[in-house]
């Protein structure tokens, strides 16, 4: 199916892996309009296909591949690509942006999307290059690490000459293979990392997709395109975050000020500052063992780290790694976690659910719950990378930690301290010192997700000195953030360009009249926010400089696109997604917490020290046009175009008979 937009090849793809067979998934230009592309495209494909009785493990379940417009065009850090699927880990849509180049490579194979059903009845890889889609036995390269099945399918794809058929990959290692429920999906280095992608491939017993072909990305408007992306790299060159801190220390640079904010994650959340921090943070990182910077393509920031492990450069660990394998399990060997970072890569494992469900075993075994062995202590270091494999091959201790946290603590106990949202575990961001975090952890549609949460923590003290601990004008913000990230991420481009929203002097100058102004003008300002988000269509403009998403949106596509329409797509797609995450049941209930960032102060005596969610929970209800108990109403999915959906009217029906009729 053709399309009269720009910035797509106008083509997604069916594959029945049960079958071997390909064909057309049905795509149109009014729902290209709606969902633009990346996880929101997803979601819709997801919505008119999962019923509420759909398990991750099944062949009804799909697992969709999507690229957005910007993919391919040329704008600044648009190689991304969504994985998105009924996850195993939590039960409910996951959604994981990767880098790489899988997603540039897709497009030159003429393809916007893939979607994938049904299970192989043997394990097997995908070739796709152009037209052609070729199904091969993976008998040979199952079981193999993610790296060297990565080899292994250039040497397959390579020419007469020898070299490599230019092309992206995705590929799953053991943990996959071994339905580790927070096992991850590849690609080079980068990892589509959580909930559990990697796992719904390795019950579908597919092992890798290779894409190549000699497609080209068209836009709608070239000249001016190429002008905007011009001033677009220079801008988010020149910017203190994207331009320096990001360059320069990658997310690791992040480790010391969260240390200085109390929101650094140690032994397991029980408190905020690690007395070894600098052992493992990103100065040290930067002096001692990074070898050279790198990005993915079209990208200026050039976040990535690269290391030496065993002789070998690979990839640096990020921040939440650090984080995590640092002060959240209280090591201070860094060379213990380069080394424990590349082994979860190629195991193709998330390292934030690996890392915690480590650190709630080692709690749960210090309080005398689970004898399993781990503790928090140096000499428990050199048993971790056995732990890992274990964990991906599901043996003895580690069939039971891939499970993941909330598993463990449902059958040992200690549920208080299994630092998890809906089944998915936090990020290394200590909630109870950045409040506003703490609700978008908890009402994150994948779970707890620091970045499909809003990441109010950048405002919270990690760039701008917003009150942490005050809920007022939090639940608003984090409302604004998450729309506007959904929107860039359904554009195919990376969040962390989100970042260059605020203006360099308030990041540069944060003494200052103004900086210090917008800071104590966050908390009440939320009525007027909430005005904004309520009726996004007021901005019917562009913001220059500061977000040149929206008009790359319309120079790439040719839609007609303002601030306020980009804004309001951003909030289609959150909403869309806590839509069909209500048909598995979520609700206000399970926007949760576990106690330990609730109820125990993290400073003993300081109420303020602990997340107040139920009343900030309120708010965003309200703020979002949801029922008290969190379900998106009728009225909010009318106004938003999703009254089209053929789950609508069941959906109304739902309502009406829990909230007496109302609409």
């Amino acid at each position: 199916m053709s399309t009269n937009y720009g910035g797509y090849m106008g083509k997604v793809m069916h594959i029945d892996l049960t079958t071997s067979l390909t064909d057309e998934y049905p795509w149109s230009d009014e729902e290209r309009e709606l969902f633009i592309g990346g996880k929101t495209m997803a979601a819709k494909i997801l919505g008119d296909n999962l019923t509420k009785d759909t398990l991750a493990f099944s062949e009804e379940n799909l697992l969709v591949i999507t690229t957005g417009p910007f993919t391919g065009s040329g704008a600044p850090s648009s190689s991304r690509f969504n994985v998105s699927t009924l996850s195993p880990q939590t039960g409910i849509l996951t959604s994981s942006n990767c880098g790489g180049n899988f997603g540039y490579y897709l497009k030159k194979a003429g393809y916007d999307a893939l979607v994938i059903s049904g299970k192989s009845p043997k394990p097997v890889w995908l070739q796709i290059h152009n037209d052609t889609f070729t199904f091969h036995d993976a008998d040979d390269i199952w079981g193999m690490h993610t790296g060297k099945v990565q080899q292994v399918l250039d040497e397959k794809l390579s020419l007469a000459d020898g070299k490599a058929v230019k092309n992206g990959k995705i590929v799953i290692g053991p943990a996959g293979e071994n339905l580790v429920l927070y096992a991850s999906i590849v690609s080079n280095e980068r990892l589509a990392g959580r909930g559990g992608t990697g796992a719904v491939m390795g019950w579908k017993n597919l092992k890798a997709i290779t894409v190549s072909g000699k497609h080209q990305v068209q836009v709608y408007d070239k000249q001016k395109l190429d002008a905007l992306n011009k001033k677009w790299f220079k801008y988010l060159k020149s910017h203190p975050l994207t331009g320096d801190q990001l360059p320069r220390l990658g997310t690791a640079g992040l480790v010391s000020t969260m240390q200085m904010r109390g929101q650094l994650s140690t032994k397991n959340y029980n408190y905020g500052q690690y007395d070894d921090f600098e052992m493992v943070n990103g100065e040290t990182l930067a002096e001692e063992y990074n070898i050279v910077n790198k990005g993915c393509l079209t990208c200026p920031i050039k976040c990535a780290r690269t290391v030496e492990v065993g002789g070998k450069a690979v990839k640096g660990p990020e921040l939440e790694t650090l984080g995590l394998l640092g002060g959240g399990i209280l090591n201070n060997d860094l060379y213990s976690i380069l080394k424990w970072n590349y082994e979860l890569d190629e195991l193709g494992m998330d390292t934030i659910s690996a890392a915690s469900t480590l650190a709630y075993a080692m709690e749960a075994n210090e309080k005398g719950l689970w004898d399993n062995g781990l503790k928090f202590s140096e000499e428990n270091k050199d048993k971790i990378s056995q732990v890992w494999d274990d964990i991906a091959y599901r043996r003895g201790v580690g069939d039971e930690l891939a499970n993941g946290s909330r598993w463990c603590s449902e059958k040992y106990g200690g549920k208080e301290f299994a630092i998890h949202s809906k089944g998915m575990e936090l990020a290394a961001y200590e909630p109870r010192r950045s409040v506003g975090l703490g609700l978008g952890y908890a009402v994150s549609n994948r779970g707890g997700c620091h970045l499909n949460g809003g990441y109010m923590v950048l405002i919270e003290g990690l760039s701008l000195n917003v009150n942490s601990q005050t809920p007022h004008g939090k639940p608003d913000f984090t409302v604004m953030f998450q729309d506007l990230m959904e929107g860039v991420s359904s554009c195919g481009q990376c969040l962390f360009t989100t970042y260059a929203f605020f203006p360099p002097p308030l990041i540069s100058h944060p003494h200052s009249w103004y900086t210090r102004l917008f800071c104590k003008a966050v908390p009440v300002i939320g009525p007027v926010l909430r005005l904004l988000n309520k009726f996004p269509g007021m901005v019917c403009f562009n913001l220059p400089v500061i977000f040149n998403q929206s008009k790359a949106l319309h120079l790439v596509t040719g839609m007609p696109v303002t601030f306020g329409s980009f804004f309001k797509a951003g909030k289609r797609g959150y909403t869309l997604e806590r839509h069909i995450n209500s048909r598995f049941g979520i609700s206000r209930k399970d926007d949760s917490l576990p106690s330990r960032l609730t109820d125990v102060p993290q400073v003993e005596g300081d109420e303020s020290t602990k997340v107040p969610l139920e009343r900030m929970k309120n708010v965003y209800y309200h703020a979002r046009g949801w029922s008290d108990d969190g379900v998106p109403t009728p009225k909010t999915l009318r106004k938003l175009g999703l009254d089209k959906l053929e789950s609508y009217k069941v959906t109304c029906e739902e309502f009406k008979s829990s909230s007496g009729g109302a609409s």
